[in-house]
């Protein structure tokens, strides 16, 4: 099964003819050197930086990439952060004889050494796992299941995918954390992990996970940007507006692939996860990735809310001075709370989008709407 990914392609292509440099950065095995090298223009112009031939190549950076022209790519440019500030001067001869396009499995803000900024030269991509709209909806509960990562999705078997998915995780705490300089006991990690999957869905509570791993605050901090400069965890900001009420100021943490958190949970099955306790939460995760990647969410556009009272709200989009709420309820026939309605009176909410697996939507009332998780795409916001 061939999943075609226009809209990811579209993207790159938008952002090669606006950039100079763009960075198509996403988790490890997402599909990022597939999509590259559907744009690389020879064998000569495409560099592997896991591959020992390749960085050869690069023993003296500035003839090799200089000599280049058209599109240059960079296969896992994090391994060699020093190429940063040569891609900055390159970028910038008057002629531009080259574009590059480079491949990150970790944000810039994780790479250690970039001394140059390429601010106002590079376009980003946000590369993610498979979502509904590319494998279709009617494999939703696969696709919930194994996550999207393409090996995992792809499996012949449920079994085969969470073998996969194991492998992964494994692979990742001892191979792919230690290339990025950082030097933490793979277990210690993996038991963070651990527990954050216990949080998924929940507020960040460093010094109660601190104290539970026996270190402290700030190690338990610095554990969770590890997470989340590396595209397993997404870390939800809290909206803070002062509203007269005190408002929780934690991020809600969540794994950003529901097949991972399957794997850290042992869920091995669909009757195993509808019979779990964090089936709630798992359907969660699920849907607000889905609606922040298919509304072109933009860094800073994004939170949670909720206050020390009991209102809460799972997603608030702002952009401009519209804001958009969203609850997800994985339930029959989702109703109005007064929670819901704590949302909108506080935070002035423009609507109140209530997504659930149904594929029916419908009104609750003149700002609260019921939208089935395929339907999100179709909002408009502006």
């Amino acid at each position: 099964m061939k999943i075609e990914r226009e809209n990811y392609r579209r993207q790159i292509a938008d952002s090669l003819a606006r950039f100079r440099v763009t960075a198509l950065l996403g988790p490890r095995q997402c599909g990022k050197t597939t999509l590259a090298r559907a744009f690389a223009t020879g064998p000569d112009a495409y560099f592997d930086l896991e591959d020992p031939l390749d960085l050869a190549r690069l023993e003296a950076p500035r003839q090799t990439l200089g000599a280049l022209t058209g599109l240059v790519v960079i296969d896992e440019i994090q391994r060699r952060p020093d190429l940063f500030p040569l891609l900055r001067v390159l970028a910038d001869r008057p002629d531009q004889p080259a574009r590059f396009l480079v491949l990150g499995s970790a944000s810039l803000d994780l790479v250690k050494g970039v001394s140059e900024s390429l601010a106002g030269r590079v376009g980003f991509v946000d590369l993610n796992g498979f979502d509904g709209t590319e494998v279709g909806f009617d494999r939703l509960d696969a696709l919930w299941l194994r996550g999207g990562f393409p090996e995992s999705f792809l499996s012949a078997s449920d079994e085969a995918s969470l073998h996969w998915r194991q492998q992964f995780i494994r692979t990742f705490l001892t191979r792919d954390i230690p290339q990025l300089g950082i030097t933490i006991p793979s277990e210690q990690l993996h038991r963070f992990w651990l527990m954050i999957a216990h949080y998924h869905g929940q507020i960040w509570n460093a010094s109660e996970i601190a104290g539970s791993l026996g270190v402290n605050y700030k190690t338990a901090q610095h554990y969770l940007d590890i997470l989340t400069g590396s595209f397993m965890v997404r870390s939800l900001p809290s909206w803070t507006e002062n509203l007269g009420k005190r408002v929780r100021k934690a991020p809600k943490i969540y794994l950003r692939d529901s097949g991972l958190f399957h794997a850290l949970q042992r869920i091995g099955s669909l009757p195993d996860l509808q019979s779990h306790p964090k089936l709630g939460a798992s359907w969660e995760g699920l849907a607000l990735e889905h609606a922040l990647r298919v509304m072109r969410v933009e860094p800073g556009e994004a939170f949670h809310w909720g206050t020390y009272g009991g209102a809460e709200l799972d997603l608030l989009l702002v952009r401009g001075t519209k804001r958009l709420g969203f609850e997800f309820k994985y339930a029959d026939a989702p109703r109005t709370t007064k929670s819901m309605r704590a949302a909108l009176d506080d935070l002035k909410l423009a609507q109140l989008i209530v997504v659930y697996p149904g594929e029916k939507d419908y009104v609750l009332d003149e700002r609260i709407q019921v939208v089935g998780l395929r339907n999100i795409a179709s909002l408009a916001v502006a």
